[in-house]
Order: structure tokens, then C-alpha cells, then sequence
């Protein structure tokens, strides 16, 4: 992982430590704003009123500051999910906090992924990162019971983010607002009652009534 995201430098001051602060600030700004592609070093050091050259001195270009961005915006939208994740609640009231939580922090965020070039190993980590908490509820409610266990968990996991995932990228392309709310409860609507595990009951007696069909033609063909 150290190959991949960038190691973070110490700032040697107070002063520093700020300046880099102001910079991410400035980066998320603009890169959520124009995409990675517009994105210049420049445009980012004219909004601080900073040389270009101060950028330089606390990151080595543009894709390393963009990486840090989505270091830091995984950083906060994980402590989001962990720290406000009702647990306390049912496993379908989690969900649909889960993919209103998603949708409301990865709007920004997909921009990003749209126009960053070759910036996709990035988030395979913060990718595990971020799904953890919800791979982590979905095997309770797996061994508890209340979802189904035929399926392998990334299977449901995929089967969750994929609507999100199409959901974020229209309303990118088209350029359209997304009611969070309306869109993470009719998306938990659709998914909850493929997530339920499959009535028992109710397989026990189509056996049943199976096993009795199938007993009924027997003796209708031996003539009894």
C-alpha cells in the first residue's frame, strides 16, 4: 500500500502544518469544481495567493495532491459511517443509512474518479476501508439470521453499491440533482427483499406438498 498512496510528510512547523491544510482545502475546491483533468497547480496557488513554487514545496504535483484529497475525504467520510452507523437499530434502518450516507458524500467524490487518469489503484484500499463497516453488517445479520446465507457476502455487497454506482454517474453526466433521501429509501425498497432469507416455512410445505403430489401420481399409475 505504501507503493501506491503517497507517503505523507511531516510538516516541520505550525506554519506548515497550516499551509498544507489551506492547500488540501483550496485542491478539494477545485478539483470538485473543474475535475481532475482542468485541475492546474496553478489555479490552486492563485486562489491562495501563493506561488505555485510554495504548492511544490509541500507536494510534488498535481497527482499527488489529488491523491491526498481522496486520502482525506476517505479519511472523513469512513469516520462518518463508523461514528454514525445505528447500530442499535435493525440491520435494514443501517442499510438505508448506509446508501444515504454514500450518496450524499460520494456525489463530490465520483467527479473525481471520472476524470482522474491513472489514479484507479488508489482506491482499491480506501475502497476495502470504506466498505468494511458495511461487509462487517451484513455478516451479523447474515449469522443472525435476518439475511439471507446462500450468497457470498461481496456478491451483496456488489448487489448494493451497483444501483449507487449508476445512480452517481447519470446524475454526473446528466447534470441533475439527486433527492438523497426519496433515492436511499426506494433503494433499500428494491434490495431489502432480495437480502431476506427464503421462508422456510414455506420451502418445508411446497416439499411437502411435493412429495405428496408426487405420491398421488404413483398410485394413480399403479391403478390403486
Amino acid at each position: 500500500m505504501d507503493d501506491i498512496m503517497v507517503r505523507r510528510r511531516v510538516p516541520a512547523s505550525a506554519k506548515a502544518e497550516q499551509r498544507i491544510r489551506d492547500i488540501l482545502r483550496v485542491a478539494r475546491e477545485v478539483f470538485a469544481e473543474m475535475g481532475y483533468e482542468r485541475t492546474t497547480t496553478t489555479e490552486i496557488a492563485q486562489r491562495l495567493g501563493i506561488s505555485e513554487a510554495t504548492v511544490f514545496t509541500y507536494f510534488h504535483g498535481k497527482r499527488e495532491l489529488c491523491v491526498r484529497v481522496i486520502e482525506d475525504w476517505y479519511d472523513e467520510i469512513i469516520a462518518a459511517v463508523e461514528q454514525g452507523m445505528p447500530r442499535d437499530q435493525s440491520t435494514k434502518a443501517q442499510l438505508e443509512f448506509f446508501v444515504r450516507t454514500h450518496l450524499r458524500l460520494f456525489l463530490v467524490l465520483s467527479e473525481g474518479r471520472a476524470k482522474g487518469q491513472g489514479l484507479g489503484e488508489v482506491f482499491v484500499p480506501l475502497q476495502r476501508r470504506y466498505t468494511a463497516p458495511l461487509m462487517d453488517m451484513l455478516a451479523r445479520a447474515r449469522d443472525s439470521g435476518e439475511i439471507r446465507s446462500d450468497l457470498p457476502l461481496s456478491l451483496l455487497r456488489s448487489s448494493i453499491f451497483g444501483p449507487m454506482e449508476h445512480i452517481l454517474w447519470d446524475a454526473i453526466a446528466r447534470q441533475r440533482p439527486v433527492d438523497i433521501e426519496r433515492t436511499a429509501k426506494d433503494i433499500v425498497a428494491l434490495l431489502w427483499p432480495a437480502l431476506l432469507p427464503p421462508d422456510l416455512e414455506v420451502a418445508a410445505l411446497r416439499e411437502f406438498y411435493g412429495e405428496v403430489g408426487a405420491a398421488l401420481r404413483r398410485v394413480g399409475e399403479r391403478g390403486e
